[in-house]
């Protein structure tokens, strides 16, 4: 065999290894289920094709965690994993999953609503696949994920996205983001049914409370506030106010939901459905474009040096220092913003309260860590793991 064939053999290898290493991960990516542990709360599972059919045997046809009381009360809606590469936001959810009690009202959480947009991963961006956090009992994996749904779930993504019902134009791939789908429609792609299954939710269980759960980067103006629907701007000044005066070393604000953007949450849920909506940001390093390595350290730490430096040149919207942004503090922080609005929505509507007993607020997260707060599901009983 002369030089030259063994120089395009050799080649053939390294490409052949490349793509089976590649293909390898993409595969786990896309298979990997996330155990979660049912709580003393959990009363029953759903699934969002109860409420939009055409979603059963898809991968968005996700779990819904119904925590009844069994006492009088008002119902909330907590969304997590809207944009799975924004990772406290899952992770609070399935904080509440397995660990709130409600004793007044109903509690329903949802922790990955757009699935398919965590079964793979940002092209071009470098992000990790997984990331684990540590427990009292070991280490527990989580999916990174994408902004949008797969492109393998939902095709062909239009020249222009035309907004339902508003036909506002919008970017091609929104059509895969579920925070530009609301309200939905039945005969959609993918993310729009998914939507729509969540509206039909929303008004068959007469939910007065939507709160949808996301992380920013720290160049994004609309950082570290909750942006609020008119039917819910009192709940959300009073908690700004609180918050920022009794737990929050960085305030946390209060944004008008723009009457005039449409497919978002805080926007479309509280126009098309009986119930209030909100949402809530918090920073996170891992999406600025001025980062460095891409890594689980960035993910948890919420640490970059370069993103350290364009604060110092005012260049964002929000504070960081060596500390960084950890997911302890992000996660604790969408924590007791929750738990606070709750407080105050059952202080104005006194004949329709919601009172959660069992969960840790900021300062506890921050002093043990977020995994302090997880179950171990090899230790549960089979029929009190979930998986998402």
């Amino acid at each position: 065999m002369d030089k030259l064939s063994r120089t395009k053999w050799i080649a053939i290898i390294l490409c052949a290894a490349s793509a089976f290493w590649a293909g390898r991960e993409f595969y786990t990516m896309r298979h990997y289920k996330e155990p979660v542990v049912l709580g003393p709360g959990v009363t029953q599972v759903q699934k969002l094709s109860d409420y939009e059919p055409s979603l059963a045997g898809t991968v968005n046809d996700c779990n819904i965690y119904v925590m009844d009381s069994g006492k009088p009360g008002g119902t909330v809606l907590l969304i997590g994993g809207t944009h799975p590469e924004e990772p406290a936001s899952n992770l609070t959810a399935q904080v509440f999953v397995e660990n709130a009690k409600p004793e007044a009202g109903r509690l329903i959480v949802i922790t990955r609503a757009n699935t398919s947009g965590s079964l793979y991963s940002r092209n071009g961006e470098a992000y990790p696949s997984f990331y684990e956090i540590k427990t009292p009992w070991g280490s527990k994996t989580w999916r990174l994920g994408d902004r949008a749904a797969s492109p393998l779930d939902s095709w062909p993504d239009p020249e222009v996205y035309v907004h339902y019902p508003s036909r506002q134009l919008l970017a091609y791939m929104d059509i895969r983001n579920l925070n530009r789908c609301w309200p939905g429609r039945p005969g959609g792609l993918l993310v729009e049914r998914t939507t729509y299954g969540m509206a039909q939710m929303i008004r068959a269980l007469g939910v007065d409370v939507v709160v949808d759960l996301h992380e920013a980067e720290l160049e994004y103006a609309v950082e570290n506030t909750i942006v609020a629907h008119e039917k819910a701007q009192e709940i959300a000044a009073m908690a700004s106010m609180m918050l920022t005066s009794t737990e929050f070393e960085v305030p946390i604000g209060m944004e008008f939901s723009p009457t005039a953007l449409h497919g978002l949450s805080h926007r479309e849920v509280g126009d098309h459905t009986p119930a209030m909506s909100m949402l809530y940001e918090v920073a996170e390093p891992l999406l600025d474009r001025i980062r460095g390595v891409t890594d689980q350290k960035l993910t948890l730490e919420g640490k970059d040096d370069f993103v350290v430096e364009a604060g110092k040149h005012k260049l964002l919207y929000a504070p960081i220092d060596e500390n960084g942004w950890h997911i302890d503090v992000r996660v604790g922080r969408h924590i007791s913003t929750f738990l606070q609005c709750l407080d105050i929505f059952s202080m104005m509507t006194p004949d329709r309260p919601i009172t959660i007993a069992g969960m840790p607020r900021y300062a506890e997260v921050k002093e043990k860590g977020v995994g302090a707060f997880f179950h171990d599901p090899s230790k549960a009983a089979a029929d009190k793991v979930a998986y998402d």
